[in-house]
């Protein structure tokens, strides 16, 4: 038995963190994680304050800068931190903001004092951040002073620095560097910038945020002057099935009977679109990512009115289930943008509220202006109805889909989930594995004994294969040719589709194939066969063309025999060549059908690898691709009729193949 080297653990075993030390050991406690989030936060904080300043009436223009070092400066022109001595707490106020936790002038807004809104509630920002900070810079000007503090490692470095100026100005300047001995990560991306401030302007109608970015010596101004209407139409554009609807409210509530009362308000502005869906909760100006209580009363409110309208209006089939939220959010836009006096956050993250007065009346306030809303907007209240249900059905529809899709996928190619005439190949080699799709019955048979069984196998297509660029995902999963084909390929499939996501399953190291080969006719039926088989294989599993899996065996089109020696042309051109250079008597024959071609002239023609011409289906062409299966095979009648007229005469001489 391995011996314990005993500690002591006593009276003096105990001790606190202090001063910068709260922060600097423990960084996640403060900023919920010491890596590139934690670090991220920590710049919001500094933001946050001069955001409280601005929504005060102070300063409309909040500058930041994203510097190479990885320092960041954010100046305001609001009224300056006070900074001067505070004879109340017989200290500095430069060291209450900077260098204690759970100090700052935002403790009183509930009693109508400094800050009525405020983003900052907690009085961690400033000074954690600058425990947390290389270096930090602060410049302040106010009462015709200018003040400047410097700060090493949460250290002051020389005081407070005091010199009158001319300048009628105020605001604060504070320039800093997140320590890489307390954050494991420190360089902040632009992107988290442009987002922030982006989100920051929405919410702060008016409010100008400039970002200029040293790095690429950019510089990009953030404004929305009607807040989050504009925010609403940038994000709906024209297509809008309704027009936007925006509400405010302010009201006063208490979260328990034993709690003190506080004051809410909030904006909301929404929309119901065909192809956009977006849910976004602001409060005090903080992103909630999480949501908690706005998104609450949203799930509440808005499936309760839309289910009375639907109701009311016998919209409902016979023992039809009732619309759920996620029936309305596919096709809701939505923002809200609230305020209260007091606050519950999830944590000092910001990033979810959990009030219970806040849910309560934000799904009282929804409920009631919803009835109105659809009472006034009957037009608009049809048209949410209709989509709202079109959405649930087209829900439920996918889910049956997905359900009947997981058991004709799911399973080895074994005696329990065979594919009819499917014939695999011996070798357990992914990398060496080919699979060849055939035209027919009698393609099947001649491929079948030209092949190389150790590493070909074959497929054939029976009849004509669907067009999947015009059929829904319900026709195109009820095909027996399809389902066979996916289940042969092994890799699920790949839905982009809103309403169908959940149909998704596509997973490309379950390919059984190293080479995935459609082999027709060199006739028009072949052609048509191909160009269907791709449209399958690029709307079901785009990915294996991106990743060169998809490849044509290209047929000759020409057999010319030379005494006792046999040439294959696969052009016009190619068979003049050829022709040119023999002598004696030559016969030339159009190729025929797969199927009737003899084994040895299918193995040397399409399946050995050291004779065969293969064309790599590229994705370098996709757009163009998609372009042309949509016009030949979609629903443009009339840009068709207009291709055919303009290119047909290219293709006549593919008749003669036939």
């Amino acid at each position: 038995m391995t011996s314990r080297k005993k500690t002591v653990y006593d009276n003096e075993s105990i001790t606190s963190l202090k001063g910068a030390d709260r922060v600097r050991l423990r960084p996640s406690v403060i900023f919920g994680s010491d890596g590139l989030e934690g670090c991220e936060h920590a710049i919001f904080e500094i933001l946050s304050n001069s955001i409280d300043e601005a929504r005060e009436g102070y300063g409309n223009v909040i500058e930041v800068t994203r510097y190479k070092d990885q320092s960041i400066c954010v100046k305001d022109y609001g009224r300056g931190i006070p900074v001067d001595y505070n004879a109340k707490e017989e200290r500095y106020n430069w060291e209450l903001v900077f260098c204690e936790l759970y100090a700052g002038g935002k403790y009183n807004n509930n009693s109508g004092e400094n800050y009525e809104y405020s983003l900052g509630l907690n009085g961690l920002g400033t000074c954690s951040t600058q425990y947390a900070s290389e270096y930090m810079d602060a410049t302040i000007y106010r009462d015709g002073m200018c003040y400047e503090l410097h700060f090493e490692k949460g250290e002051n470095i020389g005081g407070l620095k005091k010199t009158p100026t001319k300048k009628r100005m105020t605001g604060t300047t504070i320039r800093w560097k997140p320590d890489l001995e307390v954050f494991t990560d420190i360089h902040v991306p632009l992107e988290y910038f442009q987002d922030v401030l982006k989100k920051q302007a929405v919410v702060n109608a008016g409010l100008t945020f400039i970002l200029y970015d040293e790095e690429s010596d950019a510089e990009y101004t953030y404004v929305y002057e009607n807040g989050i209407r504009d925010y609403l139409q940038e994000i709906a554009g024209e297509n809008g099935l309704t027009a936007i609807h925006y509400l405010k409210t302010e009201t006063s509530g208490r979260d328990r009977e034993d709690k003190p009362e506080y004051k809410l308000r909030f904006e909301a502005a929404f929309c119901f679109h065909n192809y956009v869906n977006r849910l976004e909760y602001y409060h005090n100006s903080s992103f909630l990512e999480y949501g908690g209580a706005p998104d609450k009363a949203v799930r509440n409110a808005f499936v309760y009115a839309i289910d009375q309208y639907i109701k009311n209006n016998n919209l409902y089939k016979k023992d039809e289930k009732k619309i759920t939220f996620n029936d309305v959010e596919d096709s809701l836009i939505l923002v809200i943008n609230s305020f209260s006096t007091m606050t519950s956050y999830e944590n000092q993250t910001k990033k979810s509220i959990n009030n219970r007065f806040i849910q309560e009346a934000m799904t009282d306030f929804f409920r009631k202006e919803l009835e109105i809303y659809f009472i006034e907007n009957k037009l608009d209240a049809d048209k949410i109805a209709a989509q709202v249900l079109a959405n649930k059905r087209s829900r439920e529809t996918a889910e049956k889909t997905r359900v009947n899709i997981r058991k004709k996928l799911t399973g080895n190619l074994d005696m329990n989930n065979r594919v009819e005439k499917f014939v695999n190949c011996r070798s357990k080699d992914v990398t060496r594995r080919e699979i060849y799709i055939v035209e027919g019955d009698s393609a099947l048979g001649s491929c079948k004994l030209g092949r190389d069984a150790e590493f070909q196998a074959i497929i054939p297509i029976r009849g004509k294969i669907l067009n999947c660029l015009k059929a829904d995902y319900n026709r195109i999963f009820s095909s027996d040719i399809i389902i066979d084909l996916l289940k042969v390929l092994g890799c699920g499939v790949e839905i982009k589709s809103k309403h169908n996501s959940s149909l998704n399953s596509f997973d490309i190291d379950q390919l059984r194939w190293s080479k995935i080969i459609i082999c027709t006719d060199a006739d028009v039926d072949g052609f048509q066969i191909r160009t269907l088989l791709l449209t399958m294989l690029y709307r079901l599993v785009p990915t294996l063309i991106e990743e060169k899996k998809v490849f044509i065996a290209e047929s000759p089109l020409y057999e010319i025999i030379n005494g006792k020696n046999t040439y294959f042309a696969y052009s016009d051109a190619e068979k003049a060549n050829i022709v040119s250079k023999l002598k004696g008597k030559v016969k030339i024959n159009r190729s025929k059908g797969l199927g009737e071609n003899q084994p040895e002239m299918m193995w040397e023609t399409t399946m050995n690898p050291a004779t065969r011409r293969l064309i790599l289906v590229t994705p370098d062409e996709i757009a163009k691709t998609q372009e042309m299966f949509e016009l030949l095979l979609g629903d443009n009648l009339t840009g068709r009729k207009e291709y055919i007229a303009q290119e047909g005469h290219n293709y006549l001489d593919l008749s003669d193949l036939s």
